[in-house]
């Protein structure tokens, strides 16, 4: 049966869609969350809602524990944890501000929340108890990613930290960016050998791990998400960047409405999907890298605002390797 190479999902949210996420080795199940206080699980295969269910207030991030449990975060600076089986909630903790980010991390087997309280805490899963609050001094958490050891956090205030999560009494590295403006995401390589992050400038950076001056010599940033019109250079936001897993090139969508894929090695695009309607607010690839969630909503980011916004919507694109493989 021949499928489509992408489809736009049913019951999508009804306000801004904050994040979405594939579940932990699966291509089938995504969770998205929003400002409209819902976490929403679909199976995407049949296109199908799964599971809704509501929040006190607007989310800002959600994560898959596992395939069973997802933990969320948003405007009422509380960490819930939510059964899928048994549609139970549970409080896991708060932080003193809005929870912006969350993350899983399966080497510690801990959950971990970044918020607009400048810390980033982490909690055990199976106690539900916080075993570490760090507070940064360095602003409020915009963006988090953790792959197995390492977590990078990226802040309100142009700094990146990096820290081993075996280890958290003291970050391993601070960092300045290397992008001028407000950092909108910030993502781990697959490999581990270093981070991708994108501004609200129209700018994505390249960075490297490794102190070492010759791995560093390999760093660069480039422009995207720009265009040309009547002489005028319009530049959009990079809200949001994910990686393929097996071949370390990654996907960015902007306020534009497109997403690129990029291989960030040899310093190419490999392709750019069609325009979408209104902002992309996430991006999710699944594990195996056969599917890429994008999710679409405008985000307030215009002087001038469409006279009519595009209702929030979710598209599931089937990629293929010619689009995601470096050439």
């Amino acid at each position: 049966m021949d499928r489509k190479t992408e489809v736009q999902l049913s019951n999508p949210p009804s306000d801004v869609i904050s994040a979405v996420k594939f579940g932990p080795n699966s291509s089938q199940f995504l969770i998205a969350s929003s400002w409209d206080c819902s976490v929403r699980l679909y199976d995407v295969v049949n296109n199908s809602m799964r599971q809704k269910y509501m929040q006190d207030a607007p989310i800002l991030d959600v994560a898959f524990q596992d395939a069973v449990h997802t933990v969320s975060g948003g405007m009422d600076n509380q960490l819930k944890l939510h059964d899928l089986n048994t549609n139970a909630e549970n409080t896991i903790g708060s932080h003193d501000e809005p929870v912006s980010c969350i993350e899983y991390a399966s080497k510690v087997n801990g959950i971990i929340s970044g918020s607009w309280d400048k810390t980033v805490r982490l909690w055990d899963a199976r106690d539900r108890q916080c075993v570490g609050s760090y507070e940064q001094t360095n602003g409020k958490v915009y963006s988090m990613s953790v792959n197995e050891e390492k977590l990078v956090v990226a802040t309100s205030d142009r700094k990146v930290l990096i820290w081993d999560l075996r280890n958290m009494a003291q970050y391993m590295m601070r960092r300045e960016s290397s992008l001028k403006y407000q950092t909108r995401a910030i993502r781990i390589f697959p490999n581990k050998e270093g981070y991708v992050m994108s501004s609200i400038e129209g700018r994505v950076a390249v960075e490297y791990f490794d102190q070492d001056p010759e791995v560093q010599k390999k760093k660069f940033a480039f422009k995207c998400h720009r265009k040309k019109e009547n002489n005028m250079e319009y530049i959009y936001p990079v809200n949001a960047i994910s990686f393929h897993n097996i071949y370390n090139t990654f996907a960015t969508g902007g306020s534009d409405g497109y997403v690129n894929i990029w291989d960030g090695f040899n310093k190419k695009r490999l392709c750019q999907f069609h325009h979408y309607d209104t902002s992309i607010a996430s991006l999710s690839f699944s594990s195996d890298g056969s599917t890429l969630a994008i999710a679409c909503s405008y985000l307030d980011e215009f002087e001038k605002p469409p006279p009519t916004p595009h209702d929030p919507t979710i598209y599931v694109r089937y990629v293929n390797e010619q689009e995601t493989k470096p050439k």
